[in-house]
Order: C-alpha cells, then sequence, then structure tokens
C-alpha cells in the first residue's frame, strides 16, 4: 500500500518547521477552542499530532485510490450531459474517497465543520494529491476559494456555503471570458439587481472556468452600468442549485483532462454579493488569485516529484550494455538536478506558505481584536514578503514542473514518447502549469517591484545572517558574492532605465530568476545544515544559480537602451 506522505522524509521534513510553533499558536488562537470541541488540539504537540495523522490519511487516499485511477481519468475525462458536467467515474471514486476520509474544509474554522489547519497543511495535501493526479487537484484543491468567503462574506453567507464545503461541495472561480483573459479589468459578464427577486442575476459568457459547473462559485461580473474598467466589477457567489447556467462544452486539452474546463452560459442567474461593490478585481480576485498561485505551486511540486520519481525508478530499472542506466554519468547527471529542482522547488514553496499563513492569520485576528503595534508590525512585514514570494514560487515551481517532466521522458527514451508510461501523462499535465494563474511572464511583472525595491535583497541578508554548519560555509560564502553581482546589476538596469523607461521590464525575467536561485539556494543550506541529506542539493544548486547569474550578468551588464529599440524593431519585421 502506497502512501505519499510516508514515503517523503522532505515533506515530513517542512512539516516540522520551527515557524510551526508561532503558526499553530495564531491559527488556534492560544488553543482557545479546546473546551468547545472535541476535536480541538490542547497544546502544540496534540496539534502537530494531528496534522502528522491527516497528512497520513492524505498520502494513503493519494496512493491507493488518486494515483490508480489517474491513467483511467486521463483516457475517459468528463464530458456534458443535460447541460452540466459528469465526471469520469474514477473522479467520483476519488471525491468520494477524499469527502470519506474528512479532508473537505482542511483550513476552514470548526464553526462550520472544518478541521482548522493551518495552510501549510492544505499545500501539502494539494501536492500530495497533484502527485497522484494533476488533473484531480485542480478539483479537490479549488476549495481554497471557500477561504475568500471566510475572509471576507457575510457570518451568513459563510455559515450557508461553508459547511457544505466542508462537507465536500465543489469549488470554482468564475474569473475568464472569451475577451477578458489576463485583462480581467475587461471582464463584461454582468450582474443586475432585480427588486423583484431580491437578488443580482448573471448574464453573459465565461470561458476556461477550472471545474466550471462547481456546487460553489465565486463570479467576477460587472455591477455597474456604463463602466467598462476595474471599477465596476464585484465578487458575488453562484450556488449552482439555483439554476441558471449551462456547460456549453468541456474544452479539448492537451493535459490535466481529467478537470473539467469549461465555458459557460448564464441566464439570469441568481448571485449573492460578496463584500463591497466595485471591489470585486481591485480586492477580492487578487486574494483569490494569490491562493491560486500558491495552489499552482504546490500542484507543480507534486507533478515535479511524480516526475522524478518516475525517471529515477526506470534509470535503476533499465539495462544498457549490460548496466543500469543511472550508472552512465550524463543519466546520474541529470537525476541529480532534476532532485535538487525538486527540492529547491518545494523550499521555496513551504517558506512562502509560513510567510502567507502568519500574514493572513494576522488579518483574521484584525477582525477579532485591535491588533498590538507589534502585531501590525509582523502583519505588515509577513504581507510584504508573502507578496514578493508568492510569484516567485509559481515562476519557479511550474517552470520546473516542465523541465523535469520533460527530463523524465529524456530519461526513458524512446519509450517516454508512448503511452505506456506515465510520464508521458505528466509531461502533458506540467504544459499549463506555467500559463495558468498567470503566465511565468506576468509573475516577473508581479515579482519584479520585489527585486527593485529591495524585498528580495532584505531577506537574502537575513538568510545570509543566519547559522549554518561547517559544510554549508562555503556555499553561504558564494551567495554572498552572487548576491553582490546581482546589485550590481539591479544598478546598471535602474541606471538605464531612466533614460529608457522599457529597460527594466526587458531584464527583468533574468532579475527576478537571480535573486531567485540564491533564496532557493540559501534555504537548501538551511535545510542541509539540519540534515546533511540536502547536502547534495544545496551544492547542486549553487552551481545552478552560479550558472544562471553568470549568464545573466552577461546579457544584463552588456546591454544597452539601444537593445530594447532592437528588439522592437526586429518584430517590425515580420
Amino acid at each position: 500500500m502506497a502512501n505519499f506522505f510516508s514515503d517523503n522524509k522532505d515533506l515530513q521534513f517542512h512539516l516540522e518547521h520551527p515557524l510551526m510553533r508561532k503558526i499553530v499558536e495564531l491559527k488556534e488562537r492560544q488553543f482557545a477552542d479546546k473546551e468547545q470541541y472535541a476535536d480541538a488540539p490542547q497544546n502544540f504537540e496534540d496539534a502537530m499530532d494531528s496534522f502528522r495523522r491527516v497528512m497520513s490519511i492524505t498520502g494513503e487516499v493519494c496512493g491507493d485510490v488518486i494515483a490508480p485511477n489517474a491513467e483511467g481519468v486521463d483516457k475517459e475525462g468528463p464530458r456534458v450531459v443535460n447541460d452540466h458536467v459528469e465526471y469520469a467515474s474514477g473522479t467520483v471514486e476519488n471525491m468520494k474517497a477524499v469527502v470519506d476520509a474528512g479532508l473537505s474544509g482542511l483550513t476552514l474554522p470548526r464553526r462550520f465543520g472544518g478541521l482548522n489547519f493551518p495552510l501549510i497543511c492544505f499545500v501539502m495535501a494539494n501536492e500530495m494529491v497533484a502527485r497522484a493526479d494533476a488533473g484531480f487537484e485542480n478539483i479537490w484543491g479549488l476549495q481554497d476559494c471557500a477561504e475568500t468567503i471566510n475572509e471576507f462574506a457575510t457570518e451568513e453567507q459563510k455559515m450557508k456555503y461553508l459547511s457544505r464545503v466542508c462537507e465536500g461541495d465543489t469549488c470554482a472561480m468564475a474569473l475568464t471570458e472569451p475577451d477578458a483573459g489576463s485583462d480581467l479589468g475587461a471582464v463584461m459578464l454582468k450582474a443586475t439587481w432585480s427588486e423583484e427577486r431580491q437578488t443580482w442575476l448573471l448574464n453573459g459568457v465565461k470561458r476556461f472556468i477550472t471545474n466550471g459547473d462547481g456546487d460553489i462559485s465565486l463570479v467576477l461580473a460587472r455591477t455597474e452600468e456604463g463602466t467598462t474598467d476595474a471599477r465596476g466589477l464585484s465578487m458575488l457567489i453562484y450556488d449552482k442549485r439555483s439554476g441558471g447556467v449551462k456547460v456549453r462544452r468541456i474544452e479539448n486539452k492537451l493535459g490535466i483532462k481529467g478537470s473539467p474546463t469549461c465555458e459557460l452560459v448564464f441566464t439570469d442567474a441568481p448571485a449573492e454579493l460578496v463584500g463591497d461593490r466595485r471591489m470585486g478585481l481591485i480586492k477580492y480576485v487578487m486574494s483569490l488569485m494569490n491562493a491560486a498561485r500558491l495552489g499552482i505551486g504546490a500542484q507543480s511540486v507534486g507533478l515535479c516529484e511524480a516526475a522524478y520519481r518516475e525517471a529515477l525508478k526506470y534509470a535503476h530499472e533499465r539495462e544498457q550494455y549490460g548496466k543500469a542506466i543511472i550508472s552512465f554519468p550524463a543519466l546520474s547527471e541529470m537525476l541529480s538536478v532534476m532532485r535538487a529542482k525538486l527540492h529547491g522547488a518545494r523550499a521555496l514553496l513551504y517558506e512562502t506558505s509560513r510567510f502567507v499563513e502568519i500574514y493572513k492569520q494576522y488579518g483574521h485576528i484584525s477582525h477579532e481584536r485591535t491588533l498590538e503595534a507589534e502585531e501590525r508590525q509582523e502583519m505588515k512585514f509577513y504581507n510584504r514578503l508573502a507578496d514578493a514570494f508568492t510569484p516567485l514560487t509559481k515562476l519557479f515551481s511550474s517552470e520546473y514542473a516542465n523541465q523535469l517532466a520533460y527530463d523524465a521522458i529524456q530519461v526513458h527514451g524512446g519509450s517516454g514518447f508512448m503511452k505506456d508510461y506515465p510520464c508521458e501523462r505528466l509531461y502533458r499535465d506540467a504544459r499549463i502549469m506555467n500559463i495558468y494563474e498567470g503566465t511565468s511572464q506576468l509573475q516577473v511583472v508581479a515579482a519584479i517591484n520585489g527585486v527593485t525595491k529591495g524585498t528580495f535583497m532584505e531577506q537574502i541578508l537575513r538568510y545570509e545572517a543566519a547559522e549554518y554548519s561547517e559544510a554549508m560555509q562555503p556555499i553561504v560564502e558564494q551567495m554572498k558574492a552572487l548576491r553582490e553581482r546581482v546589485e550590481r546589476m539591479i544598478e546598471h538596469v535602474e541606471a538605464i532605465n531612466k533614460e529608457f523607461p522599457q529597460f527594466k521590464d526587458f531584464h527583468a525575467r533574468r532579475l527576478v530568476e537571480s535573486v531567485g536561485h540564491i533564496i532557493i539556494t540559501l534555504l537548501l543550506a538551511q535545510q542541509a545544515s539540519q540534515a546533511e541529506e540536502y547536502q547534495s542539493d544545496a551544492k547542486i544548486f549553487a552551481k545552478l544559480a552560479h550558472s544562471a547569474i553568470t549568464s545573466a550578468e552577461c546579457m544584463v551588464l552588456s546591454s544597452t537602451g539601444e537593445d530594447v529599440a532592437l528588439w522592437s524593431e526586429v518584430q517590425q519585421q515580420y
């Protein structure tokens, strides 16, 4: 029997991070629920024991049910029946298994029937589900929409909808439209108040909606007549039981085929306003998107884990010239780099999750009481880190998912191109990860201010000042030298950008990836200082960082403002 938690020491390592004590105390409000709820922890150790047990249950469901169903779900896929989605038979089994295991409403408060677990556990569960089947993670993982309801909805709405999520109802976020993809400010689906029915009515079309026929949907719609920009948009809750929405079609996708990506037609569909009018995109979608990007980070790392394991297994089994192919230097190097990238992406994912968790918990506490001055400062500190690290995590993890899926096929050789091995499906599933919930290019746009305004550099200095084992000291010194080189790159870009305003955008990805490589290396060096098994990962990733930054430095420091005009000129020739 497979268990995707107990067979993964790296997950167990991240669950034991020192910040977990602070996170648990914030989440549990100093264990205030222990007298009211039988399942509430009595103390930190009790809480951690619950986390381990539930993560183990999650790992068992993933290994014994979801993973064995993945190939069948990929082949069968969902379909439209009577204007609604009918899941593949394997997906139905998966849903029953996760609901029966009590894995719904993982992070939601106990008063709604949730487990009140920290975000770290939800991210970890998402990762394991994605390792089993990335397409199913899109269905199960969308319960994080409930966090937006919990944060911004009325108490009546919370009680009505969150209790259903805890019972297993699925969610969706209906944002994009045929003419509004990344530019959500162009959304035109209308929400009109009906005096007769005393409700908002939705009319229009949404496209590319993941799990679009979910039980509870958060819908971005235009509530303000005569507007055409973001200031006219609001967020509403649509309940599938109310009717008024038909699934026009399910997209025929390259990968994640078990996840229904729908085109929806809204016809006088009743809906409830969430929070304030006009704040749909400016406030609520930003919260949704940040959560979704962290979710894609977990999905990507889960797929990285699956791809690495498939490649490693095949490399041990496949023999050529009388010996296993893993013994050949070209293959062993490839697998070592795959492992370093996997562990590096995971280190960044859980570091980001901790930042988001602490910031969010202070936000919830601020609705219950006035924060003390020190708490407000801490909330501001972690908010800044969360905003910078979230797009960085999505960028690196989704790009690595594609790279590791590609390499897994390469390790398999010609066999990897056939549908006989899971790596073919992993390769197709990975391709969407650096596209949806904001392409890699948009993640760079979101992260570049963290580079130029010093957020990343300040955190790198904090990492440098931490304690490291003697074995990791040379790695830290290497990163200090690379950090100084990146600082010179930033100075060069900002100086030229004053005269050529597009120069920063031109080199943004090189700068963002440079600081990302340093951060990941230092995170792995911290892990290696606590557990020797990470030493090889830190050393290998340090070499990747040196190579990437040297290449970026060559491009940046040799570049002038005229290069921007040159690239524009080239495009005009076609």
